[in-house]
């Protein structure tokens, strides 16, 4: 949790940031620069965990990145063994914000926006219109919108929700964003030479969604930036001022 100097004076709102795949709680806080806009603007930064972790939790039987520790796609797992522990869906949406009004009563919990990046971003988007009551705003910064049309998706959501996919709609941006009855602002930005672009993330796929289901979104493609920190870096201050518009605090 970053408080930023205000919070000395009084409630200050709060951005939950969601890291991707391989990261923990100390990627964005030690790379993407963000606590001197943070600070700037008044809001409180709460920077959680990917995934659960310790012994007896359950992991890739093949050591891959891309599932298991470092990889809980921010959802509630159905099936054994994952289910026993892989609950981030209820963590981010109820059980952090409540240890945090605990541990730092200066946030108002009740002034929240969410931002993330890549299967943060998918997190972030998906937890965002799931929940438009608890949130003023939500951006992602290269995030896999449609998680039940990529490889990365299909691998997580088959073992973590079974084999019907009718389930795994329920976590997927694109899906959600049809279902909306509440409207957001949602920003998005999306490197042009991120490598994961075409297979992973799929950008075009929610504009076609926010297009068809008239929610109206916006979508940056910034040329030359790859899927790296440096790129969450190069735009964490318009994010942030983002959110801090919808959350009142400027």
């Amino acid at each position: 949790v970053y408080l930023p100097p205000q919070a000395a004076e009084g409630s200050v709102p709060v951005v939950y940031y969601l890291s991707g795949l391989t990261c923990t709680d100390e990627n964005f806080v030690t790379k993407a620069g963000a606590q001197q806009y943070a600070a700037a603007l008044g809001v409180a930064v709460v920077a959680p965990d990917t995934s659960p972790r310790g012994e007896d939790v359950a992991d890739d039987p093949d050591g891959s990145y891309d599932m298991g520790l470092g990889a809980g796609f921010y959802l509630n797992a159905t099936e054994a063994p994952w289910s026993a522990h892989y609950q981030m869906y209820d963590y981010v949406v109820t059980e952090l914000p409540q240890a945090v009004a605990q541990a730092c009563p200066q946030v108002d919990i009740s002034r929240a926006a969410i931002t993330g990046h890549s299967m943060g971003g998918h997190g972030a988007l998906a937890i965002g219109l799931k929940n438009p009551d608890r949130y003023a705003s939500f951006s992602a910064f290269s995030p896999i919108v449609a998680p039940t049309q990529c490889p990365w998706g299909k691998k997580a959501f088959s073992h973590y929700l079974g084999a019907d996919e009718s389930d795994w709609a329920n976590y997927d941006a694109c899906v959600l964003l049809g279902q909306a009855t509440e409207h957001r602002p949602i920003l998005i930005d999306q490197g042009t030479a991120d490598n994961f672009l075409e297979e992973q993330l799929k950008t075009h796929l929610i504009e076609e969604a926010s297009s068809a289901a008239n929610y109206p979104i916006e979508v940056r493609m910034q040329d030359g930036y790859d899927h790296s920190y440096y790129f969450i870096a190069s735009f964490i201050e318009s994010h942030l001022t983002f959110h801090a518009k919808h959350l009142g605090a400027i």
